[in-house]
């Protein structure tokens, strides 16, 4: 485990070394208490629980390190991390290109695979540094800087040469941002996250927001409800076969592939957070065509799976269904917001949704793979998900 690592940071940010801050990277978040942890994410449906949940799945090819920054004992700032060993090519849509590249790699198998280490959870819908309120707003960037300083070390010690950060909402903090500006990291941009304002008071007032056309279209596939049942659920019990199978078919059928989830990631949402996550079912005659993970607080849904037999839900419009039930939930339960998340977004504006902008940075420890990566990160960026599903 690497643990206490004192951290003196040099150049623009030498002011650190006077902070008093203390860092340590931890490989579990037992090491840190919940307290300790969620005070720093006030608001965050992503929290330990959620975290922890994650830890224990058994997500094959990651390995879970925890960033803490401390001043006289108490905890002030903290961020997950991950470290993999990434292909490059993770973020193009399947095709040649991918047929070409795992050719090579049968006789070459750490063709363009780096060792990454990057701070936010594969997980996650956002990256965030997390923050103690009562941290003074002069010392917020130090905290910062100290934390990523701590990170750096730790991964560069752990053999890592590609150092990231995922899904950083933009726009960014400024005292972030020049932090990162001089460290040399490179935005290589990244995938919107699509929300909803519950600005409405029923299902038929959203309705007459959207455009004539689309409203036609709605009522139109909101017609198969009638055949469809709808069960919401907080256990899976004898559902959890089907439930992996419909995942992976769902899984196989993305252009874009990092996570492999399995069956303790979902069963552990749903125990670790009895009061925030639940699944939504859809079943027709008996069969369950698809499910729909979610996770709520007094504020918001986040829609975090949904997945489909595409060959038989497809025409029972399952999607969209599902858009409607998540509408509903948010009406029942007076919530202000429903996060939909990534990819889809054609659709998903055509529905009323709006986009907030994410971006991912890097940086590579050699100045001369940090160049050519650079050069090439257009390249790389990921598809902008514009597919609306059947």
């Amino acid at each position: 485990m690497l643990q206490n690592l004192k951290i003196r940071p040099t150049g623009r940010r030498d002011a650190i070394d006077r902070s008093g801050f203390h860092v340590s990277v931890h490989e579990s978040l037992d090491a840190v208490g919940r307290s300790d942890w969620d005070d720093c994410f006030p608001e965050c449906l992503e929290g330990y629980d959620y975290l922890m949940a994650v830890e224990n799945a058994g997500l094959e090819g990651f390995s879970w390190r925890y960033i803490v920054v401390r001043e006289d004992d108490a905890v002030v700032a903290a961020m997950p991390a991950f470290v993999c060993r990434y292909a490059l090519e993770t973020t193009l849509p399947r095709g040649r290109l991918h047929h070409v590249i795992e050719c090579v790699r049968t006789v070459a198998p750490g063709f363009l695979k780096l060792s990454l280490a990057c701070l936010g959870s594969p997980c996650t819908e956002n990256g965030v540094i997390g923050i103690h309120p009562s941290l003074a707003a002069d010392k917020r960037g130090p905290a910062m800087a100290a934390l990523i300083s701590g990170f750096e070390a730790a991964a560069i010690a752990e053999g890592c040469n590609l150092l990231a950060f995922k899904d950083m909402p933009l726009p960014l903090d400024p005292e972030f941002a020049a932090i990162l500006e001089v460290r040399g990291y490179v935005d290589t941009g990244g995938m919107p996250t699509a929300w909803r304002d519950i600005d409405f008071v029923s299902i038929d007032d959203y309705l007459g927001r959207l455009s004539a056309g689309t409203r036609k279209d709605m009522r139109r596939k909101l017609k198969a409800a009638e055949s469809v049942t709808v069960e919401r659920v907080t256990e899976l019990g004898a559902l959890e076969d089907r439930f992996m199978e419909l995942y992976r078919q769902t899984r196989e059928r993305s252009e874009w592939q990092f996570e492999d989830l399995t069956d303790a990631y979902f069963t552990g949402i749903l125990e670790r957070l009895p009061e925030n996550a639940y699944c939504t079912v859809y079943s027709v005659d008996g069969e369950v065509l698809a499910f729909n993970l979610l996770l709520h607080d007094r504020r918001q849904l986040v829609d975090k799976f949904f997945c489909m037999d595409a060959e038989r839900g497809r025409a029972y419009n399952l999607y969209y269904l599902s858009w409607f039930e998540n509408l509903r939930y948010c009406l029942e339960h007076g919530l202000c917001r429903y996060q939909s998340g990534q990819a889809y977004y054609g659709n998903k504006v055509r529905l009323g949704s709006r986009l907030t902008a994410n971006a991912m940075f890097f940086r590579h420890t050699n100045s001369l793979v940090h160049a050519f990566l650079k050069r090439i990160a257009p390249l790389l960026a990921g598809d902008d998900g514009q597919g609306i599903p059947s």
